[in-house]
């Protein structure tokens, strides 16, 4: 089977998640890399393609340019991966689904509500997929928790709780990621809400199954002079009665990435970190805890899924990220010969959902925290 040909949008020189999407793209040999206009700045745009060894001649000065040329070549891509600040994401991902490319889109949807009301527009006049990374959903024990509880393990969900904690902009030190993640022409209203609060988001209503109907958020700007957010505290109170509670931090000195989830039912309760992702707690109520591994005795079909290697060969982050991108090859391959398959990848809904979420969060915020609905 021939790779599918794949262009990337922003992701150069520098550029720390450009470098994760081109791991994950070709960890399972699905894609291959043909196209770029890697950087907004022409020079440094080719400059980074000759460096990832891509034809000069596809090494593009700006993402129209490569939207229209590759779509006029026989041998154009077929799906584009959009690695670029947040305002970008929308202009950038209509210019390829208008032309039947499949877009790969990096979270959040886009910057603000508007751009992704747009988008959506767009992308459902299209035939082409839209497909969002939310990588952490690819942890082989994230979907073995959410099987867990589809499947009744915990009883009726009662309390959701989940946290994303870093330290890296604990000071205005932290160079070119953080200066356009600091900058809300960029990234949009929600810093830290945004960057990782959507991720947090998106795991606890990926996991549960529920949808967060209202919220009550108290947004921080802990750095002097920062014009978005830095820390956040949500609660949260989901469709069917649950409750939840969503700290996302990037000024808590001591945690590199530490993202986890505790998830309590009726009758039992779950407990993941991502820092030590191949291992699910789960505790039946009036019994001991009981550790699940990746791939041990107690793994989930759903889990075995999106393993590659024995147990006690950990898998992580890129893997992860990887598996996201096997899947989207999976639909892009079925699409392209007019099947309908299902799947969990997150898309438009859940970039909308995302949004809302970062949109209430600082309406609540600026009202004194006052509870607010998310409207779908």
């Amino acid at each position: 089977m021939t790779k599918i040909r794949l262009g990337m949008v922003g992701g150069g020189k520098d550029a720390f998640i450009g470098a994760v999407h081109r791991y994950a793209a070709r960890l399972d040999g699905e894609f291959e890399l043909v196209a770029g206009a890697l950087s907004s700045t022409p020079k440094k745009a080719r400059d980074s393609g000759l460096a990832l060894g891509l034809d000069p001649t596809r090494c593009y000065g700006s993402f129209d340019e490569m939207a229209e040329r590759e779509a006029a070549r026989a041998d154009g891509i077929e799906a584009v991966a959009i690695v670029t600040p947040n305002h970008v994401h929308g202009v950038a991902a209509a210019a390829f689904l208008r032309r039947g490319i499949h877009v790969i889109c990096d979270k959040p949807l886009t910057a603000t509500m508007e751009q992704a009301q747009e988008l959506a527009q767009v992308a459902d006049d299209s035939d082409a997929l839209f497909i969002l990374t939310h990588n952490y959903t690819g942890y082989p024990m994230i979907r073995q928790a959410r099987e867990m509880i589809a499947r009744g393990d915990l009883g009726k969900i009662r309390v959701v709780q989940v946290a994303y904690a870093q330290d890296w902009l604990a000071d205005d030190t932290g160079g070119k990621q953080a200066d356009w993640r600091t900058d809300p022409a960029r990234a949009g209203l929600g810093g830290a809400v945004g960057d990782i609060g959507s991720h947090a988001h998106n795991l606890a209503c990926f996991v549960s199954g529920l949808r967060v109907d209202s919220l009550a958020a108290d947004l921080q700007s802990f750095v002097p002079g920062r014009a978005v957010d830095d820390n956040a505290h949500v609660m949260l109170r989901f469709e069917g009665g649950a409750r939840g509670m969503l700290w996302c931090s990037q000024v808590a000195v001591g945690n590199e990435n530490a993202l986890s989830l505790k998830v309590y039912g009726e009758t039992g309760g779950l407990e993941w970190a991502q820092e030590a992702p191949n291992v699910l707690w789960f505790t039946p109520f009036g019994a001991p805890k009981q550790l699940l591994t990746r791939s041990g005795a107690g793994a989930s079909a759903s889990a075995n899924a999106v393993s590659r290697t024995p147990g006690g060969h950990p898998e992580g982050y890129l893997e992860a990220f990887a598996n996201i991108y096997t899947e989207a090859a999976v639909a892009i391959r079925a699409a392209q010969k007019k099947r309908q398959i299902s799947t969990v990848l997150p898309g438009m809904s859940e970039g909308l959902a995302g949004m809302q979420f970062i949109e209430v969060c600082v309406r609540s915020s600026l009202n004194d925290a006052a509870w607010t609905r998310l409207e779908y």
